[in-house]
């Protein structure tokens, strides 16, 4: 099969024939259709995200169709439409799968990172940790809901039913939220990369109510803020823009060193917390959600060999709502 192949951290992504993978017991064997790309494979690529497995098909947001099952497995059927997440494995053993926090596992494995992932034309996952695909979702569009939608699903809990919502980064996960967030009626002030006009109006589009630069002020105190952004400087920032008794959430998995901060903006019950991978309850209830919204994504689309192109324009930028890889088999 064609795979993108990530030899050596900071270096281009290879195009290669490997061999298509066998299903151990527990797993399935998905062709693949679609493959979102995301900021976490960006960080993995440049070496932010330590001890990846190489060499390494990135990609965990894959959209495919199941052609051979494991020997144990009975969740799923031959031509099963699947999407597959970012946590491809757990113990179900420790402290933190024991206590319904699967995605704090301690021996966790993740898709494209310590696992193959859906830069390719097949994979291989357990059907354990596989998702059914709501029916009315085509395939481009599912992808960016299971890492974005889910991620940003994860985070938008952790501000409880604050009113006045920021969003800091407005990109793949943000533009699915908001989404999220108008439908529970929650006001949602955008910030985008000063003097990106275009994804401002683009926030806006999506029904929020006050879009502007991350180095501006929103119009009024947030209850709340997520900060999709991998920029440390954001936290100090959000944490001004914020009232008294809200909350500041980092959704990435990689954040650019935090600044020193007064700790008058800190003062107030205001809380920082990060939010940490997902869990499977987190997909069940975001899938089923989505649907009744209906979440609508924006996507650009790339052909695998393409993969190179579409990370770097990820990276500066350029995507208006998420890029996913067409794979043509």
């Amino acid at each position: 099969m064609q795979a993108m192949l990530l030899e050596t951290p900071k270096q281009p992504l290879q195009a290669v024939e490997v061999p298509i993978p066998t299903p151990t017991v527990d797993q399935v064997l998905i062709r693949v259709q679609m493959c979102g790309i995301c900021r976490t494979d960006l960080h993995i690529i440049d070496g932010e995200l330590r001890d990846p497995r190489l060499p390494l098909i990135p990609g965990h947001q894959i959209v495919g169709t199941i052609v051979e099952l494991g020997a144990t497995v009975t969740e799923f059927q031959i031509g099963d439409r699947v999407g597959v997440p970012w946590l491809g494995y757990t113990c179900n053993h420790c402290r933190y799968c024991l206590s319904g926090r699967e995605n704090l596992c301690d021996f966790a494995k993740f898709t494209g990172y310590q696992l193959n992932g859906g830069y390719a034309e097949y994979t291989v996952a357990d059907a354990r940790f596989c998702f059914r695909i709501p029916d009315g979702y085509p395939d481009l569009q599912t992808a960016p809901l299971l890492c974005a939608g889910l991620i940003g699903y994860r985070s938008l809990g952790m501000t409880s039913d604050a009113k006045h919502l920021g969003l800091y980064g407005f990109g793949a996960a943000a533009h699915i939220i908001i989404q999220v967030a108008r439908h529970q009626n929650r006001q949602v002030y955008a910030f985008t990369r000063p003097g990106d006009a275009q994804g401002q109006q683009f926030a806006r589009d999506l029904g929020a109510v006050w879009a502007g630069g991350s180095d501006e002020f929103p119009p009024t105190l947030l209850d709340a803020a997520i900060i999709f952004a991998p920029v440390g400087a954001l936290v100090p920032t959000a944490l001004k823009a914020t009232a008294k008794g809200g909350v500041v959430v980092c959704a990435g998995i990689h954040m650019s060193e935090i600044p020193a901060f007064a700790y008058d903006i800190l003062w107030g019950e205001r809380m920082v917390r990060s939010v940490a991978n997902l869990t499977r309850r987190d997909g069940e209830e975001f899938l089923t959600l989505a649907p009744q919204i209906p979440v609508q994504t924006q996507v650009e689309a790339f052909p695998l060999t393409a993969a190179n192109q579409a990370l770097e324009a990820l990276r500066h930028g350029r995507i208006q709502g998420a890029a996913v890889l067409v794979i043509d088999t």
